[in-house]
Parts: C-alpha cells; structure tokens; sequence
C-alpha cells in the first residue's frame, strides 16, 4: 500500500512559501513595496495594514511613495512605518510620505545575510518536523500491521528525498537573496 504523501507535501509548500514571504520583507536597499506588507498602522482606533489605508508605489530606485486614501491618517501611517524600526526614514509632505532606503553598509549587509540565514535555518528546522510526524505515522502504520517493512523504508526514503528537494530550493532562494544584497 502506498502512503499518502499529500498533507505532508502541503506542509513542504507552505513551509517554501513562508520562506520566500519572509526573505522578500529583508531590505536589500531596493526599493520594494513588500518590505512594508508587515507595517501595521493605528486608524480609527484599530490596527490596521499599511495596504488597507493606503497605496503604495515605487517612485524611484530607492524610494517608495505612500499615499493614504484618508490624507488625515498621514502622521499616522509614518507613525506605523516608524514603529516597524525597517531602518527606513519617512518623509511627509503634501501627497502623502516618501520612504527612502538608504544606501547599505557593508555591516549592515553582513547583518541582513545573517537574519536571512536564520530564516533558512528556521524554515529548515520546521521541514525536519514535518517529516519526523510523517516518520511516525509511517512507523505506526507499520506496528498495526497496514503497512509491510518494505513500504514503510520506501516511504521514509521518499519523506527525505522530498525535504532534500525542498532544501535544495530553499538554499537556492538564500543564495539568489544573498547576491542581490553583495550586488
């Protein structure tokens, strides 16, 4: 009987896609209107994301435009971007806020590298779980007699090469992060 893979490949793409959302939010000293999809800001009371009270375009290399919908909730959204500590500086003005990224240090370029590398190493820690829940499922199938020997060391075989695939790709994702920010 062949095991069911599924649930435990949806965790792989899951565990990708937190990775690739979590390195697109590094600042690489390009603008990029995603490094602000964390930004929360206080209107009316609540929290609310920077993408529901305002726009946000890219103006220039490395400069965004912010342009809130309510232009009464612009110290409010600088506020917001402030507050998520980016390492950004905010400009207001009369269109809404300028958002510069400023040149990178070569420490800060080291330091960057380095919580990107923690994300990887975070992503991978959550792929070994992954697969040591599918391990135990495969060795319990096994001790109730629904699963023989041989498909239970196939399925482990084949639980690994599935986090070596995923592995590969997420260092693949690290690298190209890595040469955008040396670049």
């Amino acid at each position: 009987m062949a095991y069911d893979f599924n649930p435990f490949k949806k965790q792989i793409a899951s565990t990708e896609e937190w990775l690739k959302k979590e390195f697109q939010q590094i600042r690489t000293g390009q603008a990029n209107p995603s490094i602000l999809d964390a930004v929360k800001v206080e209107v009316y009371g609540a929290p609310m994301s920077l993408k529901e009270v305002a726009s946000v375009m890219i103006e220039g290399a490395r400069t965004l435009r912010v342009a809130p919908w309510d232009k009464g909730q612009i110290k409010d959204v600088e506020k917001g971007i402030n507050l998520a500590n980016l390492g950004l500086s905010v400009i207001a003005d009369d269109q809404g806020l300028r958002v510069n990224f400023p040149e990178l240090t070569s420490e800060r370029r080291a330091e960057i590298i380095k919580t990107a590398k923690e994300k990887l190493e975070e992503a991978k820690k959550q792929l070994r779980s992954h697969r040591d829940v599918t391990v135990k499922d495969l060795d319990a199938k096994e001790k109730s007699g629904a699963m023989g020997k041989d498909d239970v060391f196939r399925g482990k075989k084949d639980a690994q090469k599935l986090v070596d695939d995923c592995n590969k790709k997420m260092e693949g994702e690290f690298a190209k992060k890595e040469k955008e920010l040396a670049g």
